[in-house]
């Protein structure tokens, strides 16, 4: 058996880049920058108030000052003109203040009788005017890799860009496995069960920008294996769930062999999720992850999560840990590193007390997986240990 850190590091290896191309703005959300964004105009392009008030040309008004107002500046209505000394333009916020003002008086600090107004007593000192190019200039960059979050999209679009070049998704090809499987809605047999990993699977996979292709369920025989391994063609990954273990049928990595698999891992030092197999199948990257309902989801987390971000252009890096204190304490880990489903809740931890790789409802009512190293002794409550969020 290998480490985790071991599989992972073979995992990046076996993640090759899928490529750029090119999306309008509107599709661009969650996806990861594969090419600068330029920026095309300066945000604010003008001069803008930030305030509703009066324009006017000097930067030391005094109270009591009075101002004739010569017109008004809106939103999208520039005034046409400078403003003088002793002239003021009523202006709305958002507005280009008008050429030769230096100060916006806020319309609280001044009294408007007629075209004139009158300073008040207690001058607002701040002048309340937001610079050409304040939050960005013409040139300048957004740079990847990067995953595109709802504001820097409405960033792009400020900077006049309508279309930007992102990693292409990831096409995975998802294969269940197992004579005993069914799909949700099916009426299953008295010794079928619900073919639930895909599910979860693709669901966790989507969420980091793949496109999964959900392939038959490969029954247990070379016939149906081979027939899904060839749906499978022009995947960019392909992931098995089952079969990848040693009893008689477990057919996935005798078939995969014949049909061209390198193996480059067989199991690994953690629990859940130990058997556990990767490679490439005729030059495509495969894993195949065990059946185990959690064995699965846990092993999607640790590997298949980091590894669809790398191959978007992302750092190769497992996700990330924090710590946290345990609500009460828990025994000593064997000699496999363990991801244990847990819960954290106003800075502590509590660790489930049921552990069996089979309890869906466990993993599903954990919001972090707590890991514990090979050979972690007993922690204490009020000790600190190692998770990961999902």
């Amino acid at each position: 058996m290998i480490t985790v850190d071991q599989a992972l590091g073979h995992i990046f290896d076996l993640a090759r880049p899928t490529g750029p191309e090119t999306v309008p703005l509107r599709a661009a959300a969650g996806r990861v920058l594969d090419a600068p964004v330029v920026a095309q105009r300066n945000q604010p392009p003008f001069a803008a108030s930030i305030m509703d008030g009066y324009a006017i040309a000097t930067e030391d008004a005094a109270p009591g000052e009075s101002f004739r107002v010569i017109g008004q500046a809106a939103a999208g209505h520039a005034f046409d003109g400078p403003v003088g000394s002793g002239e003021a333009v009523r202006i709305f916020t958002g507005a280009p203040v008008p050429e030769g003002a230096r100060r916006v008086i806020i319309q609280e600090d001044a009294a408007r009788d007629g075209d004139r107004i009158v300073l008040g007593e207690k001058l607002d000192s701040k002048p309340y005017i937001r610079e050409i190019g304040a939050d960005f200039k013409v040139g300048q960059t957004i740079d990847p890799p990067l995953r595109l979050t709802p504001a820097h999209v409405a960033l792009i679009a400020a900077m006049n860009v309508a279309q930007v070049t992102v990693a292409r998704r990831p096409v995975v090809a998802l294969i269940a496995t197992g004579d005993e499987l069914v799909m949700p809605g099916e009426d299953p047999g008295p010794d079928q069960i619900i073919a639930s990993n895909s599910f979860g699977i693709a669901a966790a996979l989507e969420a980091e920008g793949a496109e999964v292709r959900l392939l038959p369920i490969a029954r247990d025989n070379r016939a149906s294996l081979e027939a899904c391994f060839a749906l499978a063609d022009g995947a960019d990954l392909i992931v098995t769930i089952g079969g990848a273990s040693v009893g008689d049928h477990d057919l996935v990595g005798q078939v995969a062999g014949d049909l061209g698999m390198d193996r480059e891992f067989y199991k690994i030092a953690m629990r859940p999720g130990k058997p556990l197999m990767a490679g490439r199948l005729n030059g495509t990257p495969m894993i195949g992850l065990p059946g185990n309902p959690v064995s699965s989801m846990v092993c999607t987390h640790i590997f298949l999560r980091p590894m669809i971000r790398a191959m978007q252009g992302l750092p190769k890096a497992a996700l990330p840990t924090r710590s946290a204190p345990l609500a009460h304490a828990i025994g000593a880990n064997g000699p496999r590193q363990h991801y244990m489903r847990a819960t954290l809740s106003d800075g502590r931890i509590a660790v489930a007390d049921r552990q069996d790789s089979a309890l869906l409802t466990v993993l599903a009512g954990a919001n972090i997986l707590v890991v514990r190293p090979p050979d972690d002794p007993a922690r204490d409550a009020g000790s600190d240990v190692a998770f990961i969020e999902y």
